[in-house]
């Protein structure tokens, strides 16, 4: 019996070569994230042991450990306002045992460094909010001014007269009070501070008329009486302060949080990513753990990893603008 045939040319042969390793790398993949995690995984942070960045990253430890049957460990890289961690990160390898939680400093640190060692966006693979973080915008008691519009008001009637504090140029709170003015069209006196207690005290005392801090800081001083909370920078009032509106509701689709993120190196496979996504979730949506982010003035919030980068992306955006809009110089 006699067959005829067309000889094989080498171009058909190299393409059926890689398509077949193409079917066998999607298989191992495939593998590899079933059995994800297979050892234990770290999750770094870029702060001090004890602090927010921390407390938050052993919250998610915890819940992927639970979640995923697996040791979830966080590893603390300081320096460079957490930009350590970042770099260590960016850099690592995209096997998912290697994971870094990321904060609202990070888009900061795009805005504010002419060069860093990464790419603050895509060097990353995003994987999901963990927590918001609003501002508190106060005053004194003592002061005239009780609303947001009351402080619109008087910045307009005496421009660089009223004078508002942070914990330092180039923060997230000093970056908040820019972009306020902004927005709102006035011109107020920046006072910044080495972090500390005494940006606070100097509201209070009235040496400084407008507070822009943390919840957490906020709301023991509007308890004690000793600051009157004008507005929360997110787009709706919060749990903490249910009492105290919105500065979007003055100004409509003013927003500024702070953020809690949870990321890995680029080129993570889909697979352990989506993996990753849906443990966080889950974790996130815990009461307990959504209780904890209550206390330290967040609230839980989970995304997509596609919600995560767009949302990274927008900070990144906006603090590049306010900083080059307001002629901050950046380091």
């Amino acid at each position: 019996m006699r067959f005829d045939y067309a000889p094989v040319s080498p171009i058909a042969r190299t393409l059926a070569i890689a398509f077949a390793m193409t079917i066998a790398a999607s298989g191992s993949s495939a593998v590899h994230a079933q059995s994800y995690p297979s050892k234990p995984v770290k999750i770094y942070q870029g702060f001090a042991v004890g602090g927010n960045a921390d407390t938050i990253a052993r919250l998610v430890a915890q819940g992927l450990s639970e979640e995923l049957g697996q040791q979830f460990l966080v590893e603390s890289r300081t320096g460079a306002g957490g930009n350590i961690a970042s770099d260590f990160v960016a850099k690592s390898a995209p096997d998912g045992y290697g994971l870094v939680l990321l904060t609202g400093g990070h888009a900061v640190s795009a805005a504010m460094y002419k060069t860093l060692a990464f790419d603050p966006q895509n060097d990353f693979k995003w994987l999901s909010l963990v927590s918001v973080f609003p501002f508190v915008i106060g005053t004194s008691v003592d002061s005239k001014i009780k609303t947001i519009a009351d402080l619109i008001a008087t910045a307009r009637n005496e421009p660089d007269k009223l004078s508002f504090s942070s914990v330092g140029v180039g923060t997230t709170q000093h970056l908040a009070g820019e972009l306020l003015q902004a927005t709102a069209k006035i011109k107020m006196l920046h006072i910044p501070y080495r972090g500390g207690g005494a940006p606070v005290q100097d509201v209070i005392t009235g040496r400084v008329d407008i507070l822009f801090d943390s919840v957490t800081v906020s709301r023991a001083q509007v308890a004690g009486g000793k600051l009157r909370a004008l507005g929360v920078t997110s787009t709706s009032r919060i749990p903490q302060l249910p009492d105290v509106p919105a500065v979007a509701e003055t100004l409509p689709g003013f927003n500024v949080t702070s953020w809690a993120a949870i990321a890995a190196p680029a080129g993570l496979p889909a697979e352990i990513a989506n993996r990753l996504h849906a443990a966080i979730a889950r974790t996130v949506a815990r009461p307990d753990v959504g209780k904890r982010l209550f206390d330290l003035g967040g609230i839980a919030t989970s995304s997509t990893p596609e919600e995560t980068a767009t949302h990274v992306a927008r900070a990144i955006a906006t603090w590049k603008r306010v900083v080059e809009q307001a002629n901050i110089p950046k380091q």
